[in-house]
Protein backbone atom coordinates (compact mmCIF):
# COMPACT_ATOMS: atom_id res chain seq x y z
CA UNK A 1 0.00 0.00 0.00
CA UNK A 2 1.46 3.31 -0.87
CA UNK A 3 2.47 5.92 2.07
CA UNK A 4 0.48 9.64 1.85
CA UNK A 5 3.01 12.83 2.38
CA UNK A 6 1.56 12.81 5.64
CA UNK A 7 2.52 9.08 6.63
CA UNK A 8 6.00 9.78 5.28
CA UNK A 9 6.80 13.01 7.00
CA UNK A 10 5.24 11.37 10.33
CA UNK A 11 7.52 8.18 9.87
CA UNK A 12 10.23 10.52 8.91
CA UNK A 13 10.27 12.59 12.15
CA UNK A 14 9.76 9.40 14.34
CA UNK A 15 12.62 8.24 12.36
CA UNK A 16 14.54 11.28 12.73
CA UNK A 17 14.23 11.34 16.41
CA UNK A 18 14.86 8.12 17.68
CA UNK A 19 18.82 8.90 17.54
CA UNK A 20 20.62 5.90 18.89
CA UNK A 21 16.91 3.68 18.72
CA UNK A 22 16.95 3.49 15.08
CA UNK A 23 16.66 0.18 14.57
CA UNK A 24 13.42 -0.35 16.90
CA UNK A 25 11.73 1.48 14.53
CA UNK A 26 11.59 -0.94 11.55
CA UNK A 27 8.09 -0.36 10.67
CA UNK A 28 8.46 3.41 10.44
CA UNK A 29 10.93 2.80 7.81
CA UNK A 30 9.01 0.25 5.99
CA UNK A 31 6.60 2.89 5.15
CA UNK A 32 9.17 5.45 4.06
CA UNK A 33 10.16 2.77 1.21
CA UNK A 34 6.08 1.77 0.29
CA UNK A 35 6.64 5.62 -0.74
CA UNK A 36 7.75 5.09 -4.10
CA UNK A 37 4.63 3.40 -4.96
CA UNK A 38 3.10 6.71 -4.50
CA UNK A 39 2.07 10.03 -6.49
CA UNK A 40 4.98 12.35 -7.87
CA UNK A 41 5.64 13.94 -4.67
CA UNK A 42 5.49 10.76 -2.72
CA UNK A 43 8.24 9.06 -4.98
CA UNK A 44 10.46 12.48 -4.58
CA UNK A 45 10.05 12.23 -0.79
CA UNK A 46 11.34 8.47 -0.69
CA UNK A 47 13.87 9.13 -3.12
CA UNK A 48 15.26 11.59 -0.23
CA UNK A 49 14.37 9.65 2.90
CA UNK A 50 15.49 6.41 1.49
CA UNK A 51 19.02 6.62 1.77
CA UNK A 52 19.18 8.96 5.16
CA UNK A 53 18.26 5.90 7.33
CA UNK A 54 20.06 3.47 4.92
CA UNK A 55 22.30 2.34 6.97
CA UNK A 56 20.67 1.70 10.19
CA UNK A 57 18.56 -1.34 8.51
CA UNK A 58 20.51 -3.61 7.32
CA UNK A 59 17.80 -6.21 7.02
CA UNK A 60 15.85 -3.97 4.98
CA UNK A 61 19.27 -3.07 2.83
CA UNK A 62 18.13 -5.11 -0.71
CA UNK A 63 14.44 -3.98 -0.43
CA UNK A 64 16.28 -0.03 0.14
CA UNK A 65 18.61 -0.34 -3.15
CA UNK A 66 15.58 -2.03 -5.43
CA UNK A 67 13.12 0.68 -3.93
CA UNK A 68 15.73 3.42 -5.13
CA UNK A 69 16.22 1.38 -8.21
CA UNK A 70 13.07 1.72 -9.07
CA UNK A 71 12.51 5.54 -8.84
CA UNK A 72 15.76 5.58 -10.71
CA UNK A 73 13.57 3.86 -13.25
CA UNK A 74 10.72 6.01 -12.97
CA UNK A 75 8.97 7.63 -16.24
CA UNK A 76 9.38 10.88 -14.51
CA UNK A 77 12.76 12.70 -15.10
CA UNK A 78 12.99 14.83 -12.48
CA UNK A 79 12.30 11.79 -10.24
CA UNK A 80 14.66 9.75 -11.73
CA UNK A 81 17.99 12.82 -11.29
CA UNK A 82 16.94 12.80 -7.92
CA UNK A 83 16.94 9.40 -6.93
CA UNK A 84 20.17 9.00 -9.12
CA UNK A 85 21.93 12.01 -6.66
CA UNK A 86 21.24 10.10 -3.81
CA UNK A 87 22.43 6.65 -5.23
CA UNK A 88 25.88 6.97 -3.64
CA UNK A 89 24.80 7.05 -0.17
CA UNK A 90 24.35 2.92 -0.41
CA UNK A 91 27.57 2.48 -1.55
CA UNK A 92 28.91 1.07 1.67
CA UNK A 93 30.50 -2.09 2.37
CA UNK A 94 29.53 -5.14 0.18
CA UNK A 95 27.06 -2.85 -1.97
CA UNK A 96 29.58 -0.94 -3.38
CA UNK A 97 29.77 -3.25 -6.59
CA UNK A 98 26.25 -3.41 -6.77
CA UNK A 99 25.75 0.64 -6.85
CA UNK A 100 28.69 1.19 -9.46
CA UNK A 101 26.87 -1.57 -11.45
CA UNK A 102 23.73 0.15 -11.26
CA UNK A 103 25.39 3.07 -11.83
CA UNK A 104 26.95 2.14 -15.28
CA UNK A 105 23.64 0.74 -16.14
CA UNK A 106 22.63 4.14 -16.37
CA UNK A 107 25.00 5.63 -18.49
CA UNK A 108 22.59 4.82 -21.52
CA UNK A 109 20.31 7.60 -20.67
CA UNK A 110 19.55 9.64 -23.45
CA UNK A 111 18.64 13.02 -21.06
CA UNK A 112 21.85 15.06 -20.56
CA UNK A 113 21.03 16.33 -17.48
CA UNK A 114 20.27 12.68 -16.05
CA UNK A 115 23.60 11.51 -17.91
CA UNK A 116 25.54 14.29 -16.48
CA UNK A 117 24.08 13.16 -12.69
CA UNK A 118 25.59 9.08 -13.45
CA UNK A 119 28.81 10.92 -14.16
CA UNK A 120 28.86 12.73 -11.09
CA UNK A 121 27.37 9.77 -9.15
CA UNK A 122 29.93 7.58 -10.38
CA UNK A 123 33.04 10.03 -9.68
CA UNK A 124 32.28 10.29 -5.97
CA UNK A 125 32.14 6.25 -5.73
CA UNK A 126 35.20 6.37 -6.48
CA UNK A 127 36.05 8.20 -3.89
CA UNK A 128 34.91 5.56 -1.67
CA UNK A 129 36.21 2.62 -2.99
CA UNK A 130 38.17 2.85 -6.48
CA UNK A 131 38.34 -0.83 -6.98
CA UNK A 132 34.89 -1.78 -6.07
CA UNK A 133 33.61 0.91 -8.56
CA UNK A 134 35.75 -0.28 -11.12
CA UNK A 135 34.08 -3.60 -10.28
CA UNK A 136 31.46 -2.78 -11.59
CA UNK A 137 32.15 -0.87 -14.33
CA UNK A 138 34.21 -4.02 -15.79
CA UNK A 139 31.43 -5.89 -15.15
CA UNK A 140 29.23 -4.09 -17.34
CA UNK A 141 31.76 -3.97 -19.95
CA UNK A 142 31.96 -7.33 -20.53
CA UNK A 143 28.50 -8.62 -20.13
CA UNK A 144 26.10 -5.59 -20.57
CA UNK A 145 24.14 -4.27 -23.52
CA UNK A 146 26.37 -2.83 -26.12
CA UNK A 147 25.58 0.94 -25.44
CA UNK A 148 26.15 1.00 -21.63
CA UNK A 149 29.62 -1.13 -22.68
CA UNK A 150 30.46 1.59 -25.01
CA UNK A 151 29.75 4.55 -22.19
CA UNK A 152 31.49 2.94 -19.94
CA UNK A 153 34.30 2.42 -21.93
CA UNK A 154 34.12 6.57 -22.70
CA UNK A 155 33.92 7.14 -19.36
CA UNK A 156 36.77 5.33 -18.01
CA UNK A 157 38.81 7.15 -21.20
CA UNK A 158 38.11 10.34 -19.87
CA UNK A 159 37.27 10.37 -15.76
CA UNK A 160 40.19 7.92 -14.70
CA UNK A 161 42.83 10.44 -15.83
CA UNK A 162 41.33 13.07 -13.92
CA UNK A 163 41.27 11.23 -10.49
CA UNK A 164 44.04 11.91 -8.21
CA UNK A 165 46.61 9.81 -6.94
CA UNK A 166 44.98 9.11 -3.35
CA UNK A 167 41.94 7.23 -5.34
CA UNK A 168 44.57 5.83 -8.10
CA UNK A 169 46.75 4.21 -6.24
CA UNK A 170 49.37 1.36 -7.49
CA UNK A 171 47.04 -1.71 -6.78
CA UNK A 172 43.85 0.25 -8.90
CA UNK A 173 45.73 0.69 -11.16
CA UNK A 174 46.83 -2.62 -11.53
CA UNK A 175 43.01 -3.46 -11.43
CA UNK A 176 42.65 -1.18 -14.33
CA UNK A 177 45.19 -2.83 -16.46
CA UNK A 178 44.62 -6.07 -15.59
CA UNK A 179 40.48 -6.22 -16.72
CA UNK A 180 41.68 -4.02 -19.78
CA UNK A 181 43.51 -6.91 -21.18
CA UNK A 182 40.42 -9.09 -20.56
CA UNK A 183 38.37 -6.55 -22.16
CA UNK A 184 41.08 -6.23 -25.08
CA UNK A 185 40.25 -9.49 -26.23
CA UNK A 186 36.79 -9.07 -27.75
CA UNK A 187 36.74 -4.98 -29.23
CA UNK A 188 35.90 -2.98 -32.20
CA UNK A 189 38.78 -0.66 -33.38
CA UNK A 190 37.16 2.57 -31.42
CA UNK A 191 37.33 0.21 -28.14
CA UNK A 192 40.51 -0.36 -28.92
CA UNK A 193 41.81 3.25 -29.05
CA UNK A 194 40.07 4.39 -26.47
CA UNK A 195 41.22 1.15 -23.86
CA UNK A 196 44.82 2.17 -24.99
CA UNK A 197 44.19 5.95 -23.84
CA UNK A 198 42.86 4.20 -20.64
CA UNK A 199 46.17 1.93 -20.09
CA UNK A 200 48.73 4.55 -21.47
CA UNK A 201 47.59 7.00 -18.81
CA UNK A 202 48.02 4.80 -16.04
CA UNK A 203 50.80 6.27 -13.65
CA UNK A 204 52.09 2.76 -12.61
CA UNK A 205 52.65 2.36 -16.68
CA UNK A 206 54.97 5.23 -16.65
CA UNK A 207 58.16 3.74 -17.33
CA UNK A 208 60.33 2.08 -19.67
CA UNK A 209 59.07 -1.68 -18.64
CA UNK A 210 55.31 -0.16 -18.29
CA UNK A 211 55.63 0.92 -22.03
CA UNK A 212 57.56 -2.12 -23.20
CA UNK A 213 53.87 -3.73 -21.71
CA UNK A 214 51.87 -1.99 -23.62
CA UNK A 215 53.72 -2.45 -26.81
CA UNK A 216 53.62 -6.01 -26.14
CA UNK A 217 49.59 -5.66 -25.75
CA UNK A 218 49.43 -3.67 -28.95
CA UNK A 219 51.20 -6.31 -30.93
CA UNK A 220 48.89 -9.30 -29.23
CA UNK A 221 46.02 -6.95 -31.09
CA UNK A 222 48.07 -6.75 -34.40
CA UNK A 223 48.38 -10.39 -35.03
CA UNK A 224 52.13 -9.66 -36.06
CA UNK A 225 52.43 -13.58 -36.08
CA UNK A 226 50.21 -13.80 -39.43
CA UNK A 227 50.45 -13.00 -42.82
CA UNK A 228 49.11 -9.99 -44.16
CA UNK A 229 46.17 -10.53 -46.39
CA UNK A 230 46.26 -7.23 -48.73
CA UNK A 231 42.67 -7.65 -50.05
CA UNK A 232 41.21 -7.71 -46.49
CA UNK A 233 40.35 -4.01 -45.70
CA UNK A 234 39.67 -4.63 -42.00
CA UNK A 235 43.13 -6.82 -41.48
CA UNK A 236 44.33 -3.85 -43.17
CA UNK A 237 42.63 -1.38 -40.90
CA UNK A 238 43.79 -2.99 -37.81
CA UNK A 239 47.23 -3.12 -38.74
CA UNK A 240 46.87 0.58 -39.44
CA UNK A 241 44.88 0.93 -36.06
CA UNK A 242 47.51 -1.03 -33.66
CA UNK A 243 50.86 0.95 -35.17
CA UNK A 244 48.98 4.02 -34.58
CA UNK A 245 48.84 3.45 -30.69
CA UNK A 246 51.89 1.63 -30.75
CA UNK A 247 54.11 4.43 -32.10
CA UNK A 248 53.93 7.31 -29.18
CA UNK A 249 55.19 4.24 -26.80
CA UNK A 250 58.21 3.90 -29.01
CA UNK A 251 61.98 5.30 -27.46
CA UNK A 252 65.71 4.86 -27.70
CA UNK A 253 64.60 1.63 -25.20
CA UNK A 254 61.52 0.37 -26.49
CA UNK A 255 62.15 -0.46 -29.83
CA UNK A 256 59.83 -0.76 -33.10
CA UNK A 257 61.70 -3.89 -34.25
CA UNK A 258 58.69 -6.43 -34.80
CA UNK A 259 56.60 -3.80 -36.02
CA UNK A 260 59.29 -2.67 -38.55
CA UNK A 261 59.86 -5.95 -39.61
CA UNK A 262 56.69 -7.12 -40.22
CA UNK A 263 55.99 -4.06 -42.87
CA UNK A 264 59.32 -5.08 -44.63
CA UNK A 265 58.31 -8.98 -45.12
CA UNK A 266 54.55 -8.23 -45.15
CA UNK A 267 53.45 -4.79 -46.60
CA UNK A 268 56.34 -3.84 -49.00
CA UNK A 269 55.82 -6.65 -50.92
CA UNK A 270 51.98 -6.09 -51.06
CA UNK A 271 52.01 -2.28 -51.20
CA UNK A 272 50.37 -2.34 -54.63
CA UNK A 273 47.65 -4.00 -53.31
CA UNK A 274 46.99 -3.13 -50.23
CA UNK A 275 42.87 -2.83 -50.26
CA UNK A 276 42.18 0.65 -48.21
CA UNK A 277 39.54 0.52 -45.71
CA UNK A 278 38.34 4.20 -46.50
CA UNK A 279 37.51 5.35 -49.84
CA UNK A 280 39.61 8.61 -49.52
CA UNK A 281 42.44 7.54 -47.57
CA UNK A 282 45.85 6.86 -49.94
CA UNK A 283 46.99 3.49 -48.23
CA UNK A 284 50.20 3.63 -49.84
CA UNK A 285 51.21 6.89 -48.45
CA UNK A 286 50.18 6.18 -45.18
CA UNK A 287 51.94 2.78 -44.55
CA UNK A 288 54.64 4.26 -45.86
CA UNK A 289 54.45 6.84 -43.44
CA UNK A 290 53.62 4.51 -40.29
CA UNK A 291 56.91 2.90 -41.51
CA UNK A 292 59.24 6.00 -41.76
CA UNK A 293 57.84 6.90 -38.23
CA UNK A 294 59.00 3.66 -36.76
CA UNK A 295 62.23 3.37 -38.14
CA UNK A 296 64.37 5.51 -35.91
CA UNK A 297 63.45 3.03 -33.09
CA UNK A 298 64.26 -0.10 -34.52
CA UNK A 299 66.75 -2.36 -32.80
CA UNK A 300 68.74 -4.92 -33.91
CA UNK A 301 67.02 -6.71 -36.95
CA UNK A 302 67.86 -10.47 -37.30
CA UNK A 303 66.89 -9.83 -41.35
CA UNK A 304 68.61 -6.50 -41.63
CA UNK A 305 70.29 -7.07 -44.48
CA UNK A 306 66.67 -8.53 -46.66
CA UNK A 307 64.83 -5.55 -45.06
CA UNK A 308 67.56 -2.97 -46.57
CA UNK A 309 67.41 -4.63 -49.39
CA UNK A 310 63.42 -4.58 -49.48
CA UNK A 311 63.12 -1.12 -48.82
CA UNK A 312 65.84 -0.80 -51.42
CA UNK A 313 64.40 -2.05 -54.27
CA UNK A 314 60.42 -0.13 -53.10
CA UNK A 315 62.77 2.94 -53.49
CA UNK A 316 63.69 2.37 -57.25
CA UNK A 317 60.08 1.68 -57.83
CA UNK A 318 59.61 5.30 -56.68
CA UNK A 319 62.63 6.80 -58.53
CA UNK A 320 62.33 6.82 -61.94
CA UNK A 321 65.10 6.65 -64.21
CA UNK A 322 65.47 9.82 -66.45
CA UNK A 323 63.64 9.96 -69.92
CA UNK A 324 65.71 8.62 -72.99
CA UNK A 325 66.55 11.35 -75.57
CA UNK A 326 65.69 10.98 -79.10
CA UNK A 327 68.12 11.86 -81.60
CA UNK A 328 67.01 15.31 -82.26
CA UNK A 329 68.23 15.57 -78.49
CA UNK A 330 63.99 15.90 -77.59
CA UNK A 331 62.55 13.67 -74.53
CA UNK A 332 61.87 10.32 -76.69
CA UNK A 333 59.36 9.76 -73.93
CA UNK A 334 55.59 11.66 -74.31
CA UNK A 335 55.58 13.74 -70.92
CA UNK A 336 58.36 13.17 -67.82
CA UNK A 337 58.37 10.73 -65.39
CA UNK A 338 56.54 12.08 -62.19
CA UNK A 339 58.18 12.57 -59.34
CA UNK A 340 56.38 11.03 -56.11
CA UNK A 341 58.14 12.96 -53.25
CA UNK A 342 55.93 11.77 -50.50
CA UNK A 343 56.34 8.31 -51.12
CA UNK A 344 60.10 8.68 -51.44
CA UNK A 345 60.44 10.86 -48.50
CA UNK A 346 59.11 8.12 -46.61
CA UNK A 347 61.06 5.38 -48.03
CA UNK A 348 64.53 7.33 -48.29
CA UNK A 349 64.08 8.40 -44.35
CA UNK A 350 63.49 4.54 -43.55
CA UNK A 351 66.26 3.52 -45.72
CA UNK A 352 68.32 6.09 -44.33
CA UNK A 353 67.74 4.91 -40.72
CA UNK A 354 68.18 1.23 -41.56
CA UNK A 355 71.28 1.70 -43.50
CA UNK A 356 72.93 3.17 -40.24
CA UNK A 357 73.00 -0.23 -38.95
CA UNK A 358 75.00 -1.56 -42.36
CA UNK A 359 76.75 1.19 -43.64
CA UNK A 360 78.14 -1.22 -46.12
CA UNK A 361 74.78 -1.78 -47.44
CA UNK A 362 74.99 -0.29 -50.51
CA UNK A 363 79.32 -1.12 -51.55
CA UNK A 364 79.29 -4.13 -50.50
CA UNK A 365 75.49 -6.00 -50.75
CA UNK A 366 74.48 -4.21 -53.68
CA UNK A 367 76.18 -5.13 -56.77
CA UNK A 368 77.97 -2.80 -58.96
CA UNK A 369 75.30 -2.41 -62.01
CA UNK A 370 71.91 -2.16 -59.74
CA UNK A 371 73.92 0.45 -57.94
CA UNK A 372 75.19 2.72 -60.96
CA UNK A 373 71.36 2.62 -61.76
CA UNK A 374 70.38 3.35 -58.50
CA UNK A 375 72.64 6.65 -58.47
CA UNK A 376 71.21 7.40 -61.51
CA UNK A 377 67.83 7.56 -60.36
CA UNK A 378 69.09 9.51 -57.54
CA UNK A 379 70.61 12.28 -59.84
CA UNK A 380 67.61 12.44 -61.94
CA UNK A 381 65.24 12.81 -59.07
CA UNK A 382 68.00 15.59 -57.58
CA UNK A 383 67.65 17.72 -60.91
CA UNK A 384 63.59 17.64 -60.08
CA UNK A 385 64.35 18.22 -56.34
CA UNK A 386 65.94 21.41 -57.33
CA UNK A 387 63.42 22.95 -60.16
CA UNK A 388 61.03 22.37 -57.07
CA UNK A 389 62.69 23.86 -54.37
CA UNK A 390 63.73 27.20 -56.60
CA UNK A 391 59.98 27.60 -57.84
CA UNK A 392 58.46 26.94 -53.88
CA UNK A 393 61.15 29.62 -53.00
CA UNK A 394 60.39 32.27 -55.04
CA UNK A 395 56.51 31.47 -54.42
CA UNK A 396 57.36 31.67 -50.66
CA UNK A 397 59.90 34.96 -50.58
CA UNK A 398 58.80 37.52 -48.43
CA UNK A 399 55.84 35.83 -46.78
CA UNK A 400 55.09 36.08 -43.39
CA UNK A 401 52.33 35.56 -40.88
CA UNK A 402 48.69 35.89 -41.94
CA UNK A 403 49.92 35.16 -45.76
CA UNK A 404 51.51 32.08 -44.71
CA UNK A 405 48.50 30.47 -43.71
CA UNK A 406 46.29 30.47 -46.61
CA UNK A 407 45.57 26.93 -48.04
CA UNK A 408 47.40 27.35 -50.86
CA UNK A 409 50.84 28.77 -48.94
CA UNK A 410 50.33 25.95 -46.70
CA UNK A 411 50.42 23.53 -49.26
CA UNK A 412 53.64 25.51 -50.44
CA UNK A 413 54.93 25.32 -47.34
CA UNK A 414 54.70 21.43 -46.72
CA UNK A 415 55.91 20.63 -50.12
CA UNK A 416 58.98 22.75 -49.26
CA UNK A 417 59.96 20.80 -46.15
CA UNK A 418 59.50 17.36 -48.19
CA UNK A 419 61.90 18.70 -51.02
CA UNK A 420 64.11 20.13 -48.62
CA UNK A 421 64.55 16.88 -46.71
CA UNK A 422 64.66 14.82 -49.65
CA UNK A 423 67.29 16.81 -50.45
CA UNK A 424 69.40 16.22 -47.70
CA UNK A 425 69.19 12.66 -47.71
CA UNK A 426 69.90 12.08 -51.34
CA UNK A 427 73.36 14.33 -50.06
CA UNK A 428 74.42 11.59 -47.95
CA UNK A 429 73.99 8.70 -50.27
CA UNK A 430 75.95 10.67 -52.74
CA UNK A 431 78.92 10.72 -50.74
CA UNK A 432 81.75 8.16 -51.18
CA UNK A 433 81.15 6.14 -49.25
CA UNK A 434 77.61 6.75 -48.66
CA UNK A 435 76.74 8.43 -45.33
CA UNK A 436 74.13 8.35 -42.75
CA UNK A 437 74.80 11.07 -40.52
CA UNK A 438 72.13 13.86 -41.35
CA UNK A 439 69.38 14.29 -39.42
CA UNK A 440 65.80 15.92 -40.53
CA UNK A 441 62.37 16.02 -39.38
CA UNK A 442 59.75 14.20 -41.61
CA UNK A 443 57.48 16.86 -43.44
CA UNK A 444 54.37 15.97 -41.29
CA UNK A 445 55.80 16.24 -37.94
CA UNK A 446 55.76 19.23 -35.59
CA UNK A 447 58.88 21.46 -34.61
CA UNK A 448 59.13 22.65 -31.09
CA UNK A 449 59.00 26.53 -32.60
CA UNK A 450 57.63 27.77 -35.97
CA UNK A 451 60.60 29.75 -37.91
CA UNK A 452 59.05 32.27 -40.61
CA UNK A 453 59.79 31.63 -44.32
CA UNK A 454 62.04 34.31 -45.50
CA UNK A 455 63.73 35.06 -49.00
CA UNK A 456 67.28 34.66 -47.53
CA UNK A 457 66.33 31.45 -45.09
CA UNK A 458 66.05 27.74 -46.23
CA UNK A 459 63.55 26.99 -43.49
CA UNK A 460 59.93 26.77 -43.79
CA UNK A 461 57.49 27.24 -40.95
CA UNK A 462 55.59 23.76 -39.46
CA UNK A 463 51.84 24.95 -40.23
CA UNK A 464 50.28 21.93 -41.33
CA UNK A 465 50.00 20.13 -37.98
CA UNK A 466 50.49 16.75 -36.73
CA UNK A 467 47.82 14.07 -37.20
CA UNK A 468 48.96 12.36 -33.78
CA UNK A 469 50.06 15.10 -31.50
CA UNK A 470 52.34 12.58 -29.90
CA UNK A 471 55.87 10.58 -29.96
CA UNK A 472 59.30 12.00 -30.03
CA UNK A 473 61.05 14.13 -32.32
CA UNK A 474 62.74 12.45 -34.94
CA UNK A 475 66.09 14.69 -35.77
CA UNK A 476 67.92 16.88 -33.85
CA UNK A 477 64.64 18.77 -32.66
CA UNK A 478 64.32 17.59 -29.12
CA UNK A 479 61.90 15.59 -28.18
CA UNK A 480 58.07 16.29 -27.46
CA UNK A 481 55.75 14.75 -24.31
CA UNK A 482 54.12 11.36 -25.28
CA UNK A 483 50.47 10.23 -25.40
CA UNK A 484 48.49 8.26 -26.88
CA UNK A 485 46.98 9.56 -29.92
CA UNK A 486 43.04 10.66 -30.15
CA UNK A 487 41.67 9.24 -33.26
CA UNK A 488 43.38 10.56 -36.23
CA UNK A 489 41.68 13.17 -38.38
CA UNK A 490 42.06 14.59 -41.84
CA UNK A 491 44.88 16.61 -42.80
CA UNK A 492 45.13 18.95 -45.73
CA UNK A 493 48.33 18.01 -47.25
CA UNK A 494 47.39 18.54 -50.66
CA UNK A 495 48.76 18.30 -54.19
CA UNK A 496 50.87 21.01 -55.12
CA UNK A 497 51.84 21.26 -59.02
CA UNK A 498 54.66 23.73 -59.73
CA UNK A 499 54.03 26.83 -62.56
CA UNK A 500 56.25 25.67 -64.86
CA UNK A 501 54.81 22.08 -65.47
CA UNK A 502 57.89 20.88 -66.16
CA UNK A 503 57.76 18.34 -63.17
CA UNK A 504 54.91 17.05 -61.30
CA UNK A 505 54.22 14.93 -58.48
CA UNK A 506 51.34 13.80 -55.46
CA UNK A 507 52.68 15.52 -52.25
CA UNK A 508 49.87 14.23 -50.43
CA UNK A 509 49.07 13.31 -46.46
CA UNK A 510 45.79 11.78 -46.18
CA UNK A 511 44.38 10.39 -42.78
CA UNK A 512 41.04 9.00 -41.36
CA UNK A 513 39.06 8.64 -38.76
CA UNK A 514 37.96 5.39 -37.51
CA UNK A 515 34.51 4.62 -38.31
CA UNK A 516 33.14 2.22 -36.00
CA UNK A 517 34.30 -1.21 -35.39
CA UNK A 518 36.39 -4.39 -37.29
CA UNK A 519 34.03 -6.34 -39.07
CA UNK A 520 34.46 -10.22 -39.22
CA UNK A 521 33.53 -12.78 -36.47
CA UNK A 522 34.00 -12.51 -32.57
CA UNK A 523 36.97 -13.97 -31.14
CA UNK A 524 40.19 -12.74 -30.02
CA UNK A 525 41.19 -9.15 -31.21
CA UNK A 526 39.08 -6.69 -32.88
CA UNK A 527 36.27 -8.18 -34.34
CA UNK A 528 32.14 -7.71 -34.51
CA UNK A 529 30.79 -7.94 -30.80
CA UNK A 530 27.88 -10.59 -30.03
CA UNK A 531 24.43 -9.13 -29.07
CA UNK A 532 24.10 -9.24 -25.71
CA UNK A 533 20.82 -9.86 -23.55
CA UNK A 534 18.85 -7.19 -22.46
CA UNK A 535 17.21 -6.03 -19.38
CA UNK A 536 17.98 -5.40 -15.95
CA UNK A 537 20.79 -7.61 -14.34
CA UNK A 538 21.65 -5.68 -11.55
Amino acid sequence: MAATIEELYRNYGILADAKDNLSQHKDAYQVILDGVKGGPKEKRLAAQFIPKFFSSFPELADAAINSQLDLCEDEDVSIRRQAIKELPRFATGENILRVADILTQLLQTDDTAEFNQVNTALISIFKIDAKGTLGGLFSQILQGEDIVRERAIKFLSIKLKTLPEDVMTKEVEDYVFTETKKVLEDVTGEEFVLLMRVVSGLRVLQTVSGRQQLVELVVEQAFLEQALNPADPDTVDRLLQCTRQALPLFSKNVHSTRFVTYFCDHVLPNLSTLTSPVAELDIQLEVLKLLAEMSPYCGDMEKLEANLNMLFNKLLEFMPLPPEEAENGENAASEEPKLQFSYVECLLFAFHQLGRKLPDFLLDKVDAERLKDFKIRLQYFARGLQVYIRQLRVALQGKTGDALKTEENKIKVVALKITNNINVLIKDLFHNPPSYKSTVTLSWKPVQKAEAVASSSNRCAPLCRLKRPSGEEMGTGGSMKKQISPLPRRDARQIYNPPSGKYSATIGNFTYEQRGGFRGGRGRGFGARGTRSRGRIY
